[in-house]
């Protein structure tokens, strides 16, 4: 009997991560203190789902294709519509919109290189500080949201973010640099 991809437990917690921005995304765009909060706890429960998500996937031997596919997306979808909104109300400097910049156009130019080399059947392996990239985009857009309550975390978010924004050019580069055979003739 095969399983409906649909109704595993991980793919319903990626699933659940991907739809969460909307009402993470409403809440912060209100403007309100109180629904910032309220934007702040559903997105570190979103967050935290990408761990558990894995977690279960490993533990109960609940793979799919679906599940593969969807758990990066997810991830970028998180990620760069909260960089919008965040850079929408204020929350981002313009300083800010340099690291931010670079993560959104990694998160979708390299999804975008993976698709190109897979129908040349190259493989692109993720890697282990690839895996960190995506913690550190996920513990600094934390920090940036936690920052317009408590402005004493203004400096610790401008940090992590810059950290991050530099870490996702650092494997980005990586796989272009992986990948450059391939893009140039010279790996046929």
């Amino acid at each position: 009997m095969t399983r409906n991809p649909l109704l595993l437990v991980p793919n319903i917690i990626t699933i659940a991560r991907i739809l969460a921005i909307i009402p993470i995304a409403a809440l912060l765009m209100s403007g309100d203190p109180t629904m910032r909060i309220m934007a702040l706890v559903l997105y570190i429960v979103a967050a935290a789902s990408d761990w558990v998500d894995g977690f279960l996937a490993r533990a109960w031997n609940q793979y799919s294709d679906l599940g593969r596919m969807l758990d990066p997306i997810a991830d970028k979808i998180l990620v760069n519509i909260l960089i919008a909104v965040l850079a929408w109300d204020g929350s981002l400097s313009g300083w800010d919109m340099i690291p931010a910049a670079a993560i959104i156009f990694r998160e979708t130019f390299i999804p975008g290189l993976r698709e190109f080399l897979g129908n040349k059947t190259v493989v692109l392996s993720v890697s282990k500080l690839a895996k960190w990239k995506t913690t550190i985009q996920l513990v600094a857009l934390t920090f940036v949201i936690l920052a317009g309550l408590i402005p004493a975390f203004g400096t610790a978010a401008q940090t992590l973010l810059w950290a991050a924004g530099l870490i996702t050019v650092w494997t980005g580069w990586d796989y272009l640099r992986s990948a450059w055979p391939h893009l140039s003739g010279i790996g046929k």
